[in-house]
């Protein structure tokens, strides 16, 4: 039986992009498959035919010489046939499987990391990155700071200059997978890629071993480093120091080092952003007759802050531009200041006699109480009704 045009078998026209090519080929492989058509004998014969096609069209040589020539370009000695020989390319299992795992790769190589095991190829791979929890008081966080931390971490072997061979030799292609880093299986219509056992995907092996890192290109050492922490950093704010991760292994660029900053709890100050709070004791007299209080602010000063007569706890008073400053710039926050108003504890038999006497001329300075025990009786008087 005559064979079906490749183009027809996939279901696009002539003038079909790679894109559409391979787009077709997909939905026509999902549809065909035969795990998925177990009661349709046909269908393996027609998802082999499928394969048949789209491994020719996907390549650009084959395709232009199937345009040319039609089916002939594959046959009776014309050059271009299908790489398993045998009449229409896929007599063999071998060469359907061979070009199934070809697809497979097109479709998940990305999702993989790529055809062929390019990441074994590499010589070395990349340090990871690092992570230091770093905790500052607000004054460091309101001036900035530089603080020197020590970080456990892998460093380049000195003795093999990272290569991890003995004398800084260079190490060997591995010749179970031929540098590519993966080898592959034959299991039915499926071909199979794992990681090589030999040299753990890294394409290479190291003949004689450095002493010192056992091959590995770097050793456990504890470092100084010195951190600058700018001016209105926050809990969370996050510094990221290049290159002063894990070393690279055998060779490779170091990872990064991320510090998490955490501000401690000050004794006296609350932080919101960029604005400060601090609470403000002061005497029941202050706060009915009025006065000055003097308030501490972070940068180690002090400003008088005037009371208004009648005062009450929980009023909030603003210091402008005494708060934390932006990270990055922006300006410089306030400072609230709220009131609390204390009660005298432990009083003399005089100071209870004054006070007594203090409330019976009051019964009239106390606007919210009288307003407060008015909608108490009111509520009661309710109750009752």
């Amino acid at each position: 039986m005559a064979k079906r045009d490749f183009y027809e078998v996939l279901g696009v026209g002539r003038g079909a992009s790679a894109d559409e090519i391979k787009k077709a080929y997909r939905a026509k492989a999902k549809e065909l498959h035969p795990d998925r058509n177990k009661d349709k004998p046909e269908a393996e014969a027609q998802f082999k035919e499928v394969n048949e096609a789209y491994d020719v069209l996907k390549d650009d040589t084959r395709k232009a010489a199937y345009d040319r020539f039609g089916h002939a370009a594959f046959e009776g000695g014309m050059g271009g046939g299908p790489r398993g020989g045998g009449r229409g390319g896929y007599g063999q299992q071998g060469d359907f499987a061979s070009a199934f795992s070809d697809v497979f790769e097109d479709l998940f190589g990305d999702f993989m990391g790529g055809r062929g095991g390019a990441g074994g190829r590499n010589r070395a791979q990349r340090g990871s990155d690092l992570r230091y929890n770093l905790r500052v008081t607000l004054e460091e966080a309101y001036s900035g700071a530089q603080k020197s931390i020590t970080v456990p971490t892998s460093v380049a072997c000195g003795i093999c200059n990272g290569t991890g061979a003995e004398g800084g030799a260079e190490p060997q292609t591995c010749p179970t997978c031929s540098g590519m880093g993966k080898v592959r299986a034959q299991q039915g219509f499926f071909t199979v890629e794992r990681t090589c056992p030999t040299c753990g995907g890294l394409g290479q092996t190291i003949k004689n071993p450095c002493k010192v890192c056992h091959g590995a290109g770097r050793t456990e050492k504890e470092r100084q480093l010195s951190v600058n922490i700018p001016a209105g950093v926050e809990t969370g704010t996050r510094i990221r120091l290049a290159g002063e991760g894990e070393a690279g292994l055998r060779g490779g660029p170091a990872g990064d080092l991320y510090i998490f900053i955490e501000v401690r709890e000050h004794a006296l100050f609350q932080r919101d952003g960029v604005n400060l709070f601090c609470r403000v004791p002061i005497w029941m007299t202050t706060a009915a007759l009025g006065g000055e209080v003097e308030v501490p602010t972070i940068d180690g000063g002090r400003s008088r802050v005037k009371i208004p007569s009648g005062a009450q706890t929980g009023k909030q008073l603003r210091l402008r531009g005494k708060g934390m400053p932006a990270l990055r710039g922006g300006g410089v926050g306030d400072m609230l200041i709220e009131i609390a108003v204390e009660t005298p504890v432990n009083l003399t038999a005089q100071q209870r006699e004054l006070l007594r006497e203090f409330e019976r001329l009051s019964e009239d300075n106390n606007p919210e109480g009288s307003s407060f025990f008015s909608k108490v009786k009111s509520f009661w008087d309710g109750m009752k009704g």
